[in-house]
């Protein structure tokens, strides 16, 4: 004996809701007269309909409906609170032919996730957003949410919402629709019999339009929250249709899709190979065993170094090259930079601090071993950190020959060097061929003095691997740093007490 079946569940859903915890398996967590079973259930039947249930991925927000992967027969995710259209985002890009729906309520996408969300809809993103407007947060206990009405009273606007000191309501599809990369956007409610069957047609279109590419489509339901806004089935229809709905007027405000073609986005790499290539480059090789040590007795002791200048000198950049000539030689290191708002013209400065032991702190405020400055105001702030027989290094292009007492001071026309080059940039290889021949002088003993700048020039290929043009331009300004050096201070015992460390005397 055969049968027709007249009413049955939808194939977009699980036969039996096995996911969901304890005894109860056929019924949905979500209470009566709430309009998320309502939209589920539309969703869930176009998902069989188009049969795309093994490319549909679900987002899940945070909110009442975080649960939904129980009850849905294709891919789901929960995502952290207003994160669902990054996420989504990352889905179709990484995957074109995911069919991606962004689900999120009114709080989840119009407080928390608001920018999110609209980056993604200005991206026009390939994704289907069903945004559920309730007026309220249910799952957290009715407080006032982004879409509250004017006057109307939740847990956190016992009075009234005051569009005087809380705003206006959101007005999201609107926004929306004013963008130009959304090619659809549409409010309905699940209300009346007449208005679910509008919003059938229009998960129906969003859907379709991701199928076919189209690009970002968004359908807004004004739905009900009944427990929260202490209304019965038929008060809660009527607070839709007469309330909401006058505030969030119904109908298609923009429909597009038609008119454009589907998304073509640049494929994705991925060959493995070409993958790990991307993201590590083949480096320089270091050149020294893991266990190799230099052996000058000046890198017994931790050394702390300041560099600063204004920004664009290339401040922050003299400190990672220094940090990569430690890293190496095998030494451990920290890199800490401070910069001010502006990116160009500002005061920048960064800490280095290397030793053979941990690092306790990348913070350089005093006891500096090294200040190299590149302005005058940076002299006159740091000098003061700089230990008794520490080294300076100044650009004597613009700061004028200080009076340092017991500190070994060392000066050279860097931004001057540099310009001839061809960019105040080159600057600091300057300084550090500077600092190559301060090292020689007074720190460096046996085949260091040679070691120096082979790490230097190794350091800059491996900064610059990327940027292949500006390594020797970068080589020539260190050698042009070396032979315009000059000494200005050499005091009394400099070299065998500086930074308490005996060192060998050039």
């Amino acid at each position: 004996m055969t049968g027709k079946i007249v009413y049955a569940r939808s194939k977009g859903f699980f036969e039996r809701f096995e996911r969901r915890p304890g005894a109860i398996k056929d019924n949905m967590h979500y209470c009566p007269g709430c309009g998320h079973g309502i939209l589920h259930k539309l969703i869930a039947e176009v998902i069989s309909d188009y049969n795309i249930q093994d490319k549909t991925i679900f987002i899940s927000p945070v909110g009442c409906s975080v649960f939904a992967y129980y009850y849905f027969d294709c891919f789901g995710i929960s995502v952290p609170h207003g994160r669902a259209p990054a996420v989504a985002t990352g889905l179709v890009r990484a995957n074109p032919d995911n069919i991606v729906i962004s689900y999120q309520g009114d709080g989840d996408l119009g407080a928390i996730g608001f920018n999110n969300f609209i980056q993604a809809a200005n991206r026009g993103e390939n994704i289907a957003v069903f945004f559920v407007n309730n007026a309220i947060y249910g799952m957290t206990g009715g407080q006032m949410a982004p879409t509250t009405l004017p006057g109307q009273k939740t847990q956190t606007s016992p009075f009234g919402r005051s569009v005087t000191n809380e705003g206006y309501p959101l007005k999201v599809s609107e926004m929306v629709a004013a963008l130009d990369s959304p090619v659809y956007v549409e409010r309905t409610a699940l209300s009346s019999v007449r208005n679910i069957m509008n919003a059938r047609k229009a998960v129906r279109k969003a859907l379709r339009n991701t199928i076919d590419k189209k690009g970002f489509s968004m359908v807004e339901f004004l739905s009900g929250c009944p427990i929260n806004l202490k209304m019965n089935a038929r008060e809660m229809n009527e607070f839709i249709d007469n309330q909401m709905s006058n505030y969030f007027p119904l109908g298609c405000l923009k429909d597009i899709a038609d008119s454009r073609d589907p998304i073509k986005r640049p494929e994705g790499v991925y060959n493995s190979r070409q993958v790990i290539d991307v993201l590590y480059p083949v480096k320089v090789q270091k050149g020294v065993a893991p266990d190799f040590r230099n052996p000058s007795r000046i890198f017994e002791k931790e050394r702390r170094i300041k560099i600063a200048g204004f920004g664009g000198q290339g401040v922050l950049s003299l400190g990672m090259m220094i940090a990569t000539m430690s890293k190496l030689r095998n030494f451990n290191v920290s890199w800490l930079p401070s910069y001010g708002p502006e990116m160009r013209g500002g005061t920048a400065n960064c800490s280095v601090v290397l030793s053979r032991e941990p690092v306790g702190s990348p913070v350089v405020d005093k006891e500096c071993n090294l200040l190299i400055a590149l302005n005058q105001p940076s002299l006159d702030k740091f000098l003061p950190e700089l230990k008794t027989n520490g080294v300076l290094i100044y650009d004597s292009s613009t700061i004028e020959p200080p009076n340092c007492g017991d500190r070994i001071v060392y000066a050279v026309k860097a931004s001057d060097i540099a310009k001839r080059i061809g960019d105040l940039k080159y600057a600091n290889s300057v300084i550090l061929g500077t600092l190559s021949v301060v090292m020689e002088d007074y720190f460096l003993e046996g085949a260091d003095k040679q070691d120096f700048d082979r790490t230097f020039e190794e350091a800059i290929m491996d900064c610059f691997s990327s940027k292949q043009s500006v390594i020797q331009l970068n080589i020539d300004a260190f050698y042009a740093g070396k032979q315009a050096v000059f000494k200005e201070n050499q005091p009394d015992g400099a070299a065998d007490n500086y930074g308490d460390c005996a060192v060998k005397n050039k």
